[in-house]
């Protein structure tokens, strides 16, 4: 019999409570190592910059940062390509610079996740090049190989993301092997057991350092289907470009076989027994599926016993959502999803920043800033997104993304939205490195600089402070429930609830004054939200792109019907 609270409880060995529910709700800030603070001079980011701006991250009023991945790698995929899962590449340093950064980032009261790839290797990992020299040897079975067909063509018409067929011929083993990206890319093989013990071990090596939980890439790549039927093609009017360009054919299948497999679930199970053996581990899920993506989410995150929370490409596609369309999304997600959670984001480091993507100006940054961390579940923001950069442009002799290589013009990749951080207006590299940049600084960012926004107390910077400052005070905003959600074009209202407090949120997505619709309450405007308050009371219009936050002082502590 335990006399703890289950989701809080002291930890013996630190001496400390401990929120196991410290993700419900959390902001989480994504860094791109590569680009966020040089500390040695060779124009690449690394652990020890990242320690030197750790305290950026905390001012922000972050909960929790995420880290790309740091891995060794050939860097194929810049990272994404491991070829040792248990080490530090030495561009970003090493173990112990891993440990120093925890560390801090646990003085600043930030939690740290990482970016754990495992549906996939490098070609250069000691398994796979054990794996490729026969069929019987004890890695043989490590990755997803198949005969060709009778007349030599690859085993079905299952594609990669980055371009072409998902097979690659390997003369050595005279066979196919899967990769769902880059060639140098295979695909590792979860049906075998032996397979998923082992990407275990690596989860429990990172827990033992001190981390606190894992966004985990492609997390519906894991599982092939075992009899390899090649995928049907998908309706014309059902294509979109949500997960891949619309000039790759991939959006042309309905990936029925190559992801998205019901054999998934039992290894998530697994696991989340592990995480769960340590105070407060948890773990976010990429879901990349343009069909059934929330679905998907509901597979993973409901019941308790998967990963915690999904992110899909619901708002990190190209068009920029109406009112009416958040709460479609927000409805839908309610239906399909239930007890899971969600994850939020507008930018990561595989999209165009969404202040170019649905180019808007700076007031409709803010308020599509304050919808964001107004939504039920947890958030994700991408390094800059609190600057208002915008995305850079990167000329083709500078591009380094072999995605963006593999289908340049039509599209350009993802390095615009790669460049490097800027912390110093007045300096050429934004004060990144005292080198020369792996991908150009966009002059256009120095004005938006960390140390221009800084003493501006109208700046975006300061915006998102006091932003993630009245989320974080109203616990409405951080776990509560949604109710009474009312959409169109342009308006988005709803109600949070948490216990005794009840929050009505509302946004003109316009450049028009609106009227807004209150819901039964007695309503007072809540004390430091980020947006100037209607002028006249309830009867006011809101302004354009401004947002309205109110208490209900007539609230009696009972959660609505």
């Amino acid at each position: 019999m335990s006399f703890l609270d289950p989701q809080t409880h002291s930890d013996p060995m630190a001496g400390q409570p401990v929120d196991k529910d410290w993700w419900r709700g959390a902001v989480i800030y994504q860094i791109y190592p590569r680009s966020y603070q040089d500390s040695n001079g060779d124009g690449i980011g690394d652990l020890a910059g990242i320690i030197h701006r750790l305290p950026h991250v905390a001012s922000l009023g972050a909960d929790a940062i995420w880290i790309s991945p740091f891995f060794r790698s050939p860097m194929k995929d810049f990272g994404y390509d491991v070829s040792d899962y248990r080490d530090i590449d030495p561009m970003f340093g090493t173990l112990g610079d891993f440990d120093a950064m925890v560390a801090r980032a646990h003085e600043l009261g930030l939690k740290v996740m990482i970016d754990l790839v495992l549906s996939h290797t490098s070609d250069e990992h000691p398994w796979f090049r054990e794996s490729r020299t026969s069929a019987d040897n004890p890695k043989s079975d490590w990755y997803v190989w198949a005969d060709a067909q009778p007349d030599g063509s690859p085993p079905n018409n299952w594609l990669s993301i980055f371009g072409g067929p998902a097979w690659q011929w390997d003369g050595e083993r005279m066979q196919y092997y899967l990769h769902n990206f880059l060639s140098e890319q295979p695909d590792l093989n979860l049906h075998n057991e032996e397979v998923q013990d082992e990407l275990l071990s690596v989860v429990k090596f990172w827990l033992d350092r001190g981390v606190d939980g894992f966004r985990l890439d492609t997390i519906n790549f894991y599982f092939h289907d075992p009899e390899l039927r090649s995928n049907p093609a998908l309706a014309l009017e059902a294509r979109n470009d949500s997960i891949a360009p619309s000039v790759n054919p991939y959006n042309w299948q309905n990936h029925l076989y190559d992801k998205n497999r019901p054999e998934n679930i039992a290894f998530l199970k697994r696991f989340r027994a592990l995480l769960d053996e340590y105070p407060a581990a948890a773990a976010v899920g990429e879901v990349g599926d343009d069909q059934r993506g929330m679905e998907i989410q509901a597979e993973y995150t409901s019941g308790g016993d998967k990963v915690h929370m999904c992110y899909d490409f619901a708002f990190l596609s190209a068009a920029q959502p109406t009112g009416k369309r958040i709460g479609e999304v927000l409805s839908k997600f309610e239906k399909t999803v239930g007890d899971g959670w969600a994850c939020w984001a507008f930018s990561n480091h595989d999209v165009v920043r969404h202040a170019s993507r649905w180019n808007m100006s700076e007031a409709e940054q803010r308020l599509y800033a304050a919808i964001l961390v107004s939504l039920r579940g947890s958030v994700c923001l991408y390094q800059g997104e609190e600057l208002g950069l915008t995305e850079a442009y990167v000329a083709f002799e500078d591009l380094q993304d072999p995605y963006g290589k593999a289908f340049w013009p039509k599209f350009k990749g993802r390095d615009g939205c790669r460049t490097p951080m800027v912390w110093v207006r007045d300096n050429a590299t934004g004060g990144f490195t005292d080198g020369k940049p792996w991908l150009p600084v966009a002059v256009e960012h120095l004005e938006r600089a960390v140390s221009a926004q800084e003493d501006d107390a109208a700046s975006h910077l300061n915006f998102y402070r006091r932003l993630l400052a009245f989320r974080r005070h109203h616990p409405a905003l951080v776990k509560g429930t949604m109710s009474h959600l009312q959409a169109t074009d342009e308006m988005l209202s709803f109600v949070r609830q948490n216990g005794d407090e009840r929050l009505f949120c509302a946004f003109n997505l316009t450049n028009a004054a609106q009227p807004v619709t209150w819901p039964e309450g007695q309503w007072q405007i809540a004390v430091g939200a980020p947006f100037e308050a209607p002028g006249d009371g309830q009867d006011a219009l809101l302004g354009p792109w401004q947002a309205v936050f109110a208490t209900d002082a007539s609230h009696d502590g009972e959660e609505d019907a």
